[in-house]
């Protein structure tokens, strides 16, 4: 057991204590009054070195945030907003692959109450959370508040029904040595924010090719170095607009960190928030057409008007305003390109960190041609003329966004399980999306503002080639049984199972599966396997991730259909109660109760219990007795994953 250090109690009122030896956190609580009607609830928290807890404001699909909720029944008094946080921390998760927000050592937790019936004198809170090191461990405790200001102790009891329930949860493990997996490795988050630096990247390079930004480069550049008698001097100045251009759109992601610090819960959670994804699915289709040419999103016209006559004060004041009117006069091009470059980092989870990386980004690649041809004028010579070309660049791109839209429309599908856009459906919508784009290339279809084609350039009819094989490779998507798995896009589509078609298993890649271990471990018996437990969730990314990219692979396939008894237990089945019969109290160490009433709940409980770890993925291999035959495992690569499964079923033949 680690060190921890005591941190002191701010408010004296009273305080509660609880602390079991599988929960490294010892919560201290108590009371002050605001006002007649309002208290503030204090929890303070320390934490055992080197494990955290996690914030309220944590991503989702990854480690459980902390939630403090009224205890069922209870009337009386209401929470006035979420709880006031104090010394967080953010580091980045390799297993998750998301900037996490984390308390450690200490934490210091404000819940603000507000009296509905002043004749109240008590109010009973539940503190549900996540603390984690090598293993993670939840905290759902109920807590009891004196408004008077006297320490409340409550006897708790169970009956002999959930008393028996909770044995049968409790397995005789063997072995239990072995216990140990894999722990998220703190990293700097460098390697995604390049990623979306890079995006950023392209996306201001493809923005340099639409008509309004193009035709301003030799226009600006020439202006910079025939306005000065002194050529060092038009150089500086072109390479101040450059640097003024990346500025201002970092400055446009400045406010995002304005909210990600007010509430981060407001830039993490778009990745499953379906309406936040209905909303950015509207609106990358708003931008797709205006990119076709039927509408111009434009800002107003008084805006770069000013911007304008500003820029006419010269010297450093009027380089900066002409950046700005070019950021504002190019937004019909550039800000559907933005829309998408914000929309894609913030449903990363990265949150305005990664939109500032990108902003950033498409910023340098704005103002690189600025800089550069005003270096070497001469290279302006060798820009093709401006012509159709252009718009056929935009109508592309609006292809794309509208490709783009429907990932979006598919996040808030699978969230909400409206079984509309099932895996075929989506992909059978690409093709089309695809096959339109391919006809507008090859000159079949025409959109407002394209230029006559008298014939065909090379180029053109290269990227249309291009495009075609792109709708061979993705179309056996739409078959019962593809031709070929669609691993370029990977994790992109609707999973596998979520499919219109009739499926032999609902398990992932049709595998035989359990999704109760009771039934699981009676087959592993029956047929003298080993048994992989895999503890899931349907809103696991990395779930997917580690199915399609690594059990996908054919040995491991094999190893998993021949020589294991799979049994898939799903924590986050919420929805699916069990049946009153199977509904009980779970009495833990430190005497608080935790109600068992749906599935995700009877799993993830009947996880801590055993494995004392609330990470998805977690694998466990056990042989029909119970006996523990490997190291945990949690999200890793296909070969450190077979070589795991092999060692297993060589500890199992020793037997």
């Amino acid at each position: 057991m680690k060190q921890f250090f005591l941190i002191f109690v701010l408010f004296l009122s009273f305080s509660t204590f609880s602390q079991t030896a599988d929960e490294p956190i010892k919560i201290e609580t108590s009371v002050k009054k605001i006002s007649e009607t309002e208290y503030d609830i204090v929890f303070s928290a320390t934490l055992f070195k080197g494990w955290y807890l996690y914030s309220q404001y944590n991503p989702d699909e990854a480690s459980l945030p902390l939630e403090i909720t009224i205890q069922q029944g209870e009337t009386g008094y209401k929470l006035v907003g979420k709880a006031d946080e104090k010394d967080t921390f953010k580091k980045y998760s390799d297993i998750w692959e998301k900037v996490e927000i984390v308390f450690k050592e200490k934490a210091l937790i404000t819940q603000r109450i507000e009296l509905t019936n002043k004749d109240i004198t008590q109010i009973k809170l539940n503190f549900f959370g996540q603390v984690c090191e090598t293993a993670c461990i939840n905290i759902d405790e109920d807590f009891s508040f004196s408004l008077s200001g006297n320490t409340i102790k409550e006897k708790v009891s169970i009956d002999d029904k959930s008393k028996n329930l909770t044995n049968k949860l409790q397995l005789n493990l063997k072995n239990t040595s072995l216990l140990k997996n894999s722990t998220e490795k703190e990293s700097e988050s460098s390697n995604g924010l390049f990623s979306i630096f890079f995006l950023g990247f392209v996306g201001g390079l493809l923005a340099l090719l639409t008509p309004c930004v193009f035709p301003m480069i030799p226009l600006t550049v020439s202006f910079f170095t025939k306005q000065s008698k002194n050529k060092k001097k038009g150089v500086f100045n072109a390479i101040l607009y450059g640097v003024f251009i990346v500025l201002i759109y970092i400055l446009l992601s400045l406010p995002f960190h304005f909210l990600d610090n007010l509430d981060p819960e407001i830039l993490n959670t778009i990745s499953t928030n379906v309406w936040l994804n209905m909303f950015f699915f509207v609106v990358l289709v708003f931008f797709a057409f205006s990119f076709f040419g039927f509408y111009e999103i434009t800002l107003p016209s008084s805006w770069g008007n000013k911007m304008d006559s500003a820029s006419s004060v010269g010297g450093i004041i009027g380089i900066f305003f002409m950046a700005l009117t070019l950021a504002i006069v190019s937004f019909s091009c550039t800000g559907p390109i933005l829309g998408s470059l914000l929309a894609g980092s913030l449903t990363s989870d990265g949150g305005a960190t990664q939109l500032t990386a990108g902003m950033t980004g498409f910023g340098l690649a704005l103002a690189l041609p600025f800089a550069l041809f005003a270096l070497f004028p001469s290279w302006l010579n060798s820009l093709p003329k401006s012509g159709g070309w252009l718009n056929t660049t935009k109508v592309v791109l609006g292809f794309l966004e509208l490709a783009l839209a429907f990932k979006f429309l598919s996040n808030a599908d699978l969230v909400a399980h409206w079984d509309l856009l099932k895996r075929e459906v989506f992909i059978g919508i690409w093709v089309v999306i695809f096959i339109g784009l391919a006809l507008y290339l090859f000159a079949k279809i025409k959109f407002p503002h394209d230029s006559p084609i008298k014939k065909l350039s090379f180029s053109r009819i290269s990227f249309g080639v291009l495009i075609i094989s792109f709708i061979i490779y993705i179309s056996p998507g739409v078959l019962k049984n593809p031709t070929w798995n669609l691993s370029l896009l990977s994790g992109f589509p609707p999973p596998q199972f979520y499919s219109i078609y009739e499926q032999e298993s609902n398990c992932p890649l049709g595998l035989n599966c359990y999704k109760d271990f009771d039934e699981g471990l009676a087959a592993a018996k029956e047929t003298n396997k080993p048994i992989l437990l895999d503890f899931t969730g349907w809103a696991c990314v990395n779930c997917r991730k580690m199915e399609e990219n690594v059990w996908s692979e054919p040995d491991i396939y094999q190893t998993l259909k021949d020589d294991y008894i799979l049994i898939s237990l799903y924590i986050d089945d919420n929805e699916k109660e069990l049946p009153k019969e199977e509904q009980f109290d779970f009495l833990k160490k430190n005497g608080k109760v935790k109600k068992i009433e749906t599935v995700g709940d009877k799993w993830s409980t009947f996880q801590v219990i055993n494995f004392k770890n609330a990470s998805q993925p977690f694998y466990v291999l056990l042989s029909p007795d119970l006996e523990v035959l490997n190291n945990t495992q949690q999200y890793t690569d296909r070969d450190t994953f077979y070589n795991w499964l092999q060692e297993g079923l060589q500890a199992f033949n020793k037997k």
